[in-house]
């Protein structure tokens, strides 16, 4: 088929990739966000997608919006069979979905009709879940809604971070999609309407949401931390300045004297901060201006006193 991939970040890459590789399919062009600065300079800089399409000498369609009247024009031009997405990041009219004969088919991080929205995978680290996965999907109008064609699970580990978990989402959800253009191609798949029951939303996480709220307990905790990591970042504050919080591990029972919420303790080889129940084991911290660093040698140098707190 001769398809046109919509996606921007490195977790788009595999699936485009995937698709160049696999032979079976052309891809005739690339949509990904316009070019955005970056490091200290400020250079516009290609999306990741957009670097690899151009290492392929693929076309790169970069419109401010997806229902620009150019952008649409160049897509008829095209006339791609399909648009498989992955992470494209911007809002597709009806104008462009009705183009391709087979439709937008989008590659999600969930297992649909769970964490419908942008950010499925923290959703699924900060709730808890045991097993979540990837499904591709006909794109609709209504918010990740349309008939999947299929899906794959994958168990979330006691030490996943969000970026740990949608790395290894994305190399596997690479192969669903292939397989998901495949089976178009040749007839053999077709899409099944999401159930009704069990539909939950997983909205972009704010810097604020990425808070560590220490008056949690510890294993609520653990998980918050870990889903805002890498993006974007669990923070707290010391002394009133804001640093920078790595994941943390639970202590399976109390040691030594009770500590507050925040509260810390430092020992020897470890920085503990008090929970709701146990106290837990920071990590890596980054205080302002200075790299990340062990939670000790941040501790000795930022010299803590008994009874300060993280708030």
């Amino acid at each position: 088929m001769r398809l046109v991939f919509a996606g921007t970040p490195d977790v788009a890459v595999p699936s485009l990739r995937a698709l160049i590789d696999g032979g079976r399919h052309e891809v005739a062009a690339v949509v990904t966000r316009p070019d955005a600065p970056a490091g200290r300079g400020r250079h516009l800089v290609r999306s990741p997608v957009g670097a690899l399409a151009d290492e392929h000498g693929i076309e790169v369609l970069t419109p401010p919006r997806a229902g620009d009247p150019d952008f649409l024009d160049r897509l008829r031009q095209i006339a791609p069979d399909c648009c498989p997405v992955v992470a494209y990041g911007g809002l597709l009219p009806q104008r462009a979905l009705d183009i391709p004969p087979h439709g937008w088919v989008n590659l999600h991080f969930s297992i649909l009709p769970a964490w419908r929205g942008a950010a499925p995978v923290q959703a699924a680290v900060r709730h808890g879940d045991e097993i979540t996965g990837a499904s591709t999907f006909r794109i609709v109008k209504e918010l990740d809604a349309g008939p999947v064609f299929g899906v794959l699970t994958e168990t979330v580990r006691a030490d996943d971070t969000s970026g740990a978990l949608l790395a290894r989402l994305a190399d596997a959800g690479a192969g669903l999609l292939l397989s998901t253009v495949d089976g178009l191609d040749d007839g053999t798949i077709r899409a099944v309407d999401q159930p009704a029951d069990g539909v939950s939303y997983a909205p972009k996480v704010s810097t604020d949401d990425a808070r560590a709220d220490f008056t949690l307990p510890a294993v609520a905790l653990d998980r918050l931390v870990r889903s805002v990591t890498p993006e974007p970042g669990a923070w707290s504050e010391f002394r009133g300045e804001r640093i920078k919080l790595g994941p943390v591990r639970r202590t399976d029972t109390p040691t030594g004297e009770p500590l507050d919420p925040g509260e810390l303790r430092v020992e020897r080889r470890q920085v503990l901060a008090g929970t709701a129940t146990t106290p837990v084991r920071l990590g890596e911290v980054q205080a302002p201006g200075k790299k990340r660093m062990a939670a000790t040698d941040w501790a000795r140098g930022a010299r803590v006193e008994p009874g300060e707190r993280l708030t």
